[in-house]
């Protein structure tokens, strides 16, 4: 009989916290005694997981821009993700954690283009897989994920179009045309008594005893192969979220020799990706459009009303205020484009930005590159890079923390009000156009419940926050 076999996966993400004007986190007193929550959680959750060897047995991903964050602050950590990277386990993630399913096809495959390329600068290797934030998809999104490369990923198994799912094998999505990637359905409910049932991680043996036994212990599947069971949490929940759970995971990947036989073995996701490549026959399965694993309405979480937040009426009118600042700062990049020398395509250079933001490349360089040493001036590269700034942090704009919560008052709201800040001061100050004038009228279009304030006051504060002038 083919023994069962468990993969964990680890999505290693914090929201950005970086001022936009300096590149710097500023301090967190609620992190204290650490200068900020970065410092925090890497001293309880990425070290230690680092140091335990964690990393080199499980399946991961690491966000590219916490990635940058632990390459200046914490380059002993970030080099024990590089060495676990080689073995192959790792997935990349889009770049700057954005809803694919509600953004632009154009933004889409940007955040799809950075975040695979951010993984290859960062830990020299293309990643087969693509961790898609809060796991929110479409077909859209997969059919550009697989043109950029991206082999597989993992969804939810109420992401399934089919109710009941078995979510101990891997599928294949149909995209049409030929063309497919590979989903592989995490195990709802050891992945919740993982994140939430401290009681039940208190002891790594019991719960393979008592939790993954039952799923793996002689069972079978359809096509014969080893059922898989698949947890995949946060990986922050490993020593920050609950304390010591950093050891639960040692002891679980990598059992006591004199500890019991469980009846299953350990794997690394991505060889089970490694033995779906070499057959045809995965089943097809489809996906529930517009879905998510941590919103139980879709994806109404970071656009509407939605449930699961007390009060979500802020949420739609801050994203149209963002995507019209986004329009406005769109045209002003293809019309300050069309005016430099050879009317250099944007979209690709935007692309292609990345290589500037992780620091592989001068941005001064990549602009001369771009528009040729022989007909561009001093000033015609300045004008590229400060467009493709106002490009970066308008895109950063969008990152899903923004919304996720239940009062935009709260310290996620004010980091893309910042970004957003960044992004309308530079296009306004190239190219003399109101954009920020215009962004502050429809922030105060929503009010936090808590406070009472509207957005445009919270948008002053958050530039006072760090330094800036109100406009």
């Amino acid at each position: 009989m083919n023994r069962g076999r468990l993969a964990v996966h680890g999505h290693f993400y914090q929201p950005s916290r970086i001022d936009p004007w300096t590149g710097l986190v500023p301090v967190e007193p609620s992190a204290a005694p650490f200068h900020n929550w970065n410092a925090r959680v890497d001293a309880e959750c990425y070290r230690p997981n680092g140091e335990r060897g964690n990393l080199a047995g499980m399946s991961w991903d690491l966000g590219p821009t916490l990635g940058g964050w632990l390459s200046r602050e914490a380059p002993a950590t970030l080099a024990r993700f590089s060495a676990a990277a080689a073995g192959g386990n790792a997935m990349a993630q889009s770049f700057h954690h954005t809803i694919l399913p509600l953004a632009s096809a154009a933004d889409r495959r940007t955040e799809i283009r950075w975040g695979l390329r951010e993984f290859e600068l960062r830990f020299g290797l293309r990643a087969r897989g693509l961790w898609l934030p809060e796991t929110a998809v479409d077909l859209a999104t997969l059919r550009i994920a697989e043109a950029e490369g991206a082999e597989y990923t993992i969804l939810a198994p109420w992401q399934a179009a089919e109710m009941g799912v078995d979510t101990r094998r891997p599928y294949r999505v149909d995209l049409g045309g030929g063309r497919s990637i590979v989903v592989v359905f995490f195990d709802s409910g050891l992945s919740a008594a993982a994140s939430f049932e401290p009681e039940a991680t208190s002891d790594a043996e019991r719960f393979a005893r008592e939790r993954v036994g039952p799923r793996l212990v002689g069972a079978t599947t359809a096509d014969g192969r080893p059922p898989l069971a698949l947890i995949a949490t946060d990986g922050e929940l490993y020593g920050h979220h609950q304390q010591f759970r950093d050891l639960f995971l040692k002891r679980l990947l990598a059992p006591d020799e004199m500890a019991p036989d469980r009846g299953f073995d350990v794997i690394r996701l991505s060889d089970v990706i490694a033995e779906a490549a070499g057959t045809d026959d995965l089943p097809l399965v489809g996906i529930s459009e517009r879905t998510s694993w941590s919103c139980h309405h879709g994806i109404a979480r970071w656009w509407a009303e939605c449930p699961d937040a007390t009060d979500g009426r802020w949420k739609g009118p801050l994203r149209a205020a963002l995507e019209r600042l986004a329009g406005g700062v769109d045209l002003a990049t293809e019309s300050t484009f069309a005016r430099l020398p050879g009317s250099p395509d944007p979209w690709s250079a935007r692309d292609a930005w990345v290589d500037v933001v992780v620091g592989a490349v001068d941005a001064d360089a990549f602009a001369t590159h771009r528009l040729g040493r022989q007909s561009a001036t001093d000033a015609d590269r300045a004008c590229f890079v400060t467009v493709m700034e106002a490009q970066r942090w308008r895109l950063a704009m969008f990152a899903s923390d923004g919304w996720f919560w239940d009062d935009p008052i709260r310290t996620e709201t004010r980091q893309v009000l910042r970004a957003a800040a960044r992004s309308a001061r530079l296009v306004d100050g190239l190219a003399g156009t109101d954009l920020e004038g215009r962004l502050v009228a429809d922030l105060a279009l929503f009010t936090s419940s808590s406070t009472g304030l509207d957005g445009a006051a919270i948008y002053r504060m958050a530039l006072a926050d760090v330094g800036q002038p109100a406009p």
